[in-house]
């Protein structure tokens, strides 16, 4: 195997793959092919594109599903994003968006050659587009319109570390600040069909609208409204409850605020040290509870790393036979579990058919099996708090309320990561918080 390399001649460059395959780059003016696809890149940015897949991630976030991207390819995005300071990692995120743009429009673009012209005094490749020409008209321009990156309005390709006269790849020189080395990632991950551009742009700009500022803004007016509201209330489990309920009934994708409730919940329990022998783990990607992630449920705690405990979120679903029979080969490989459950929006049908089988899989796995409503099972943790005696039912629904408030402001990332982008669903909540 051959270290990928980089040789350079007066008129090409051959960028060499580690098993062997070469890529050609000719410099000269933009052939024929090269104009074709520019126009049509051109065209499609010119009618809004990237507007519409920003206004898609922010209005539509139900309709999002990143299940296709790997987690590598996920962490590179992420860190491109956390990457971002007010001194450094913006160009490389704008590149980022614009590469995918390309190549979510035109496939056949190359996102390593970064200059096309035909003016012979420009430095080009055959088959490059302007880059730089793209992000002034069609990228900073609407990056900055939805406040979801800071740039100058000339745009990013106009910093010199991008602009190098080399293909874009891991040996591109140039002293990048940033996540410069996942950046040489994901060009290379999206250079060999590893990842689905749209997809992946939709992710990055999910990412971004999570962090905008205008989103902050509205994080900070939501948890001072919050602060207020349980200034001026008695709260107790059934208003916690209630307010939750509302929020979830009245927002889109539900299923989803469902699980980020139960997870809260859990969240302040965790708080107040009700498990004290157990961790609660992470918020899990939406759809993430089946045995490819090697999860049980959506909300699961943890001892020496081994699920003990699981609960599964079932919003809108009241026959759980299927659920039943996979939770059952789920248990094979988790022989930690103690305790499983369902926990459905609706009342459950049919369930003194479904009962001699959960009774079965409890004498076979050692477990307890519950099936309960949101409800109940807000009741039932509830329960096992105040007999802890570590709080007081006042205290655990402030907590709740707070967690929930805050996990979708995306200020506990560490323990509720949640991907989807949360600006509609904020914004439901503070109306929801300030109706009198």
């Amino acid at each position: 195997m051959n270290e990928l390399h980089l040789r350079v001649y007066t008129n090409r460059s051959e960028l060499v793959l580690p098993d062997g395959t070469i890529q050609y780059f000719q410099e000269g003016g933009m052939s024929q092919a090269a104009k074709i696809r520019y126009k049509k890149i051109a065209v499609e940015l010119s009618t809004g594109y990237l507007e519409r897949q920003i206004l898609f991630c922010r209005d539509y976030s139900s309709n999002l599903d990143f299940l296709a991207l790997s987690q590598a390819h996920k962490y590179f995005l992420d860190r491109l994003v956390q990457s971002v300071t007010s001194e450094v990692g913006r160009a490389l995120v704008g590149l980022s968006i614009l590469q995918l743009c390309i190549k979510a429009i035109e496939p056949e673009q190359s996102i390593r050659l970064h200059k096309g012209s035909t003016a012979t005094r420009d430095f080009s490749w055959c088959d490059g587009i302007s880059m730089r020409s793209l992000d002034k008209q069609y990228i900073t321009p609407v990056l900055r319109k939805y406040e979801l990156l800071r740039l100058n309005a000339d745009g990013f390709m106009m910093t010199r570390s991008l602009a190098e006269n080399y293909p874009y790849s891991s040996v591109y020189k140039a002293n990048m600040r940033g996540a410069r080395s996942e950046w040489v990632s994901l060009v290379e991950a999206i250079e060999k069909d590893e990842v689905v551009s749209e997809i992946a742009l939709r992710y990055l700009l999910s990412q971004l609208l999570n962090q905008a500022d205008n989103f902050r803004r509205l994080a900070l007016q939501t948890i001072e409204n919050l602060t207020l509201f349980l200034e001026a209330t008695v709260i107790d489990k059934g208003i916690s409850l209630s307010l939750i309920l509302r929020h979830i009934n009245q927002s889109d994708y539900a299923a989803r605020l469902m699980e980020i409730a139960m997870h809260s919940l859990m969240q302040a329990m965790q708080e107040y040290q009700v498990f004290p022998d157990s961790l609660l783990k992470p918020l899990s990607q939406m759809r993430s509870a089946n045995k490819k992630h090697g999860n049980i449920g959506d909300i699961e705690l943890l001892e020496d790393r081994q699920i003990v405990e699981a609960w599964d979120a079932k919003y809108g679903k009241s026959y759980l036979r299927d659920e039943i029979e996979e939770l059952s080969e789920k248990l094979e490989v988790h022989p930690a579990v103690r305790k499983a459950g369902f926990v459905t929006s609706l009342e459950a049908e049919r369930i003194d058919e479904l009962m001699p089988r959960c009774h079965e899989i409890e004498e076979i796995f050692g477990i307890s099996l519950e099936i309960v409503t949101f409800k109940e099972w807000v009741g039932l943790q509830f329960a096992r708090t105040l007999a802890e005696e570590t709080t007081t039912e006042q205290e655990l629904a402030s907590a709740w309320l707070i967690a929930y408030t805050e996990s979708l402001a995306q200020r506990r990332r560490e323990i509720a990561p949640i991907d989807e982008p949360c600006y509609q669903w904020l914004l439901k909540l503070n109306e929801t918080l300030t109706i009198k």
